[in-house]
């Protein structure tokens, strides 16, 4: 968890398009964290010969973190620096909060010519002009698929033949199928939730709380 937020700490807050901004930099952060355990996982294997984590559980862990970082349910809390008053985790947190201000705001702004969806929009977000939580929760369920896509990049083909542990492919887990490779799905780039179709992620493991991961 701590190599998750340190590809993290290169967040920074913007204001104008401020959804797209942020989900460029997630991807990049979570492309950097999957290089970094296929890269590692040969050398953890040989030392944990029977460690039941294999590479895409490995990753789907990571990619948990990642969720939980953004949607601010991380119970990380890092370790504070000589001289300062905040750790990393907490400044990160801080411009995380800045940027769903942003993306809220720029959301109003889009919606001004239709006053229905605004409301709507109002009324759903709207409460929580600290934290955006509900916003920041379906942020996350809107680019799960894509943050997942970056996280698996297998540029040096260390993916091939890797397969998750569990058959979550397919319509429900009695038709489920396994990951043919790269740890993906064959499906549909849309969001998946809980008891649904899991589109091209194949692990359910970001709406786990993470003290029971």
């Amino acid at each position: 968890l701590s190599l998750c937020n340190k590809n993290f700490q290169k967040i920074n807050n913007y204001s104008s398009n401020a959804k797209h901004n942020l989900l460029l930099d997630v991807c990049l952060a979570a492309k950097h964290e999957g290089q970094s355990i296929t890269r590692d996982y040969p050398k953890y294997r040989a030392t944990y010969v029977h460690s039941p984590s294999e590479m895409c559980t490995m990753l789907a862990r990571s990619f948990a973190d990642i969720g939980d970082i953004v949607r601010g349910r991380d119970l990380y809390s890092g370790n504070k620096k000589k001289k300062k008053k905040e750790t990393e985790r907490d400044q990160l947190e801080k411009e995380l909060k800045k940027i769903f201000g942003n993306i809220y705001n720029n959301l109003m702004e889009d919606l001004k010519k239709d006053q229905t969806k605004k409301d709507g929009a109002q009324k759903r977000y709207g409460s929580d002009t600290d934290n955006y939580y509900e916003l920041r929760e379906d942020w996350w369920n809107a680019n799960r698929a894509t943050i997942w896509e970056a996280l698996t990049c297998d540029d040096d083909n260390n993916l091939s033949n890797a397969s998750y542990f569990r058959a979550t492919c397919g319509d429900s887990g009695k038709t489920g199928t396994v990951t043919p490779n790269q740890c993906r799905c064959n499906g549909e780039k849309k969001p998946g939730k809980a008891n649904d179709n899991v589109s091209i992620v194949p692990t359910y493991f970001d709406y786990v709380p993470q003290y029971l991961r």
